[in-house]
């Protein structure tokens, strides 16, 4: 069933003034109307100017909070900006509904048009990971490199963990889950996204747990969030149905930007076998995988992330781009060991 099958949504011009979102220090935040949908965007300045532009894309429920902490340890090296999916953080729904992959990568390219910024570094994580391979294998003029940290790509056999995801997608099953867990404070449900996404939820920080508490509370009151979930779930596993040069395995193949693929072997909603397909489909990709990462390593792990990360964009750097190169200050760039308690990274580069 299409997204226009689905109950519509309110239009924008009624929806309730939403509250605000948190802004890191060293943050802003901007609206960018584009035709069809107005986005929030999260900027991070650079530290010094001059530096190659990043563009992120959070996953299923999440938001541009989600790279935070990254956008933060790579402020010396490229000019971020991380945007909320229609529907999600503090963006608002799509005029015409439209939820799906497609739609949400269609919203991408927009901002980065409107943006006059590619190329970009672009990143991905999740359902996010999902739109920005469409995006790269597309419109290879507005990305520079890719890195993906648990892509939604099509599995056949779905773990018995991310089957609830998956049944979002089915028409009233949102509304009943709605229903059956009303009685559920923020808290509770944060601490069950936690336990889904992260390898070890014990490493979330109080401080971040507050942080998330205040914005699911701040979600919940937005009367489409869990259409918009439910959408885009179901967004996501149509496009899995997709064949031929529109499905996401053969996109891949088409990616030409030097790709960096991040995968935990604690995930609960992406298979960590899903790694050495991926590895296969995107030529000249590396491959970072974390034992004892979840589904969000940006988050869980940031320093190791952001460390594989420097590696590709030294290596992406040609001649032309000297300007861009990546100096270690008088530390020296953080490697995985700089990740306290962080796990031993695998890194494996594949040739296509």
């Amino acid at each position: 069933m299409s997204s226009t099958e689905l109950p519509s949504v309110p239009p924008t011009s009624v929806l309730p003034e939403p509250a605000a979102v948190r802004v890191a220090e060293g943050e802003r935040l901007r609206s960018v109307r584009v035709p069809g949908v107005t986005l929030t965007v999260r900027s991070r300045p650079p530290a010094r100017e001059g530096r190659p532009p990043a563009f992120y894309v959070h996953g299923l429920g999440g938001s541009s909070l989600n790279w935070s902490p990254l956008m933060a340890l790579l402020e010396d090296a490229v000019d971020s900006e991380a945007v909320d999916l229609p529907g999600f953080g503090d963006s608002p729904p799509p005029d015409d509904g439209d939820y799906s992959i497609t739609a949400h990568a269609r919203a991408v390219i927009r901002c980065l048009e409107a943006s006059d910024r590619g190329p970009v570094h672009l990143f991905g994580n999740s359902l996010g990971g999902a739109v920005a391979t469409r995006v790269a294998a597309v419109r290879s003029d507005l990305v520079r490199s890719l890195t993906l940290v648990s892509p939604a790509l099509p599995e056949l056999r779905v773990q018995r963990s991310a089957l609830l995801t998956g049944l979002l997608a089915v028409p009233g099953v949102a509304p009943l889950f709605t229903r059956l867990t009303r009685e559920w404070t923020a808290e509770q449900r944060v601490r069950g996204v936690m336990n889904l996404c992260y390898g070890d939820p014990s490493r979330v920080a109080p401080e971040g747990f507050r942080h998330a508490v205040q914005e699911m509370e701040r979600r919940q009151r937005l009367p489409y969030f869990w259409d918009a979930m439910a959408r885009s779930a179901r967004g996501l596993v149509s496009s899995y149905m997709l064949g031929g040069q529109q499905g996401l395995w053969r996109q891949a193949e088409r990616v030409l930007a030097p790709t960096l693929l991040v995968y935990g072997g604690r995930d609960q909603l992406v298979g960590f076998r899903m790694a050495q397909r991926a590895a296969r489909h995107f030529r000249g990709s590396r491959l970072v995988t974390l034992p004892d990462a979840g589904h969000v390593a940006m988050m869980e792990y940031p320093e190791t992330v952001a460390s594989a990360f420097r590696e590709l964009l030294r290596d992406a750097t040609g001649p032309a781009d000297e300007g861009d190169t990546v100096q270690p200050d008088a530390e020296g760039d953080p490697g995985p060991s700089a990740d306290t308690g962080g796990p031993t990274a695998t890194i494996e580069t594949t040739r296509g």
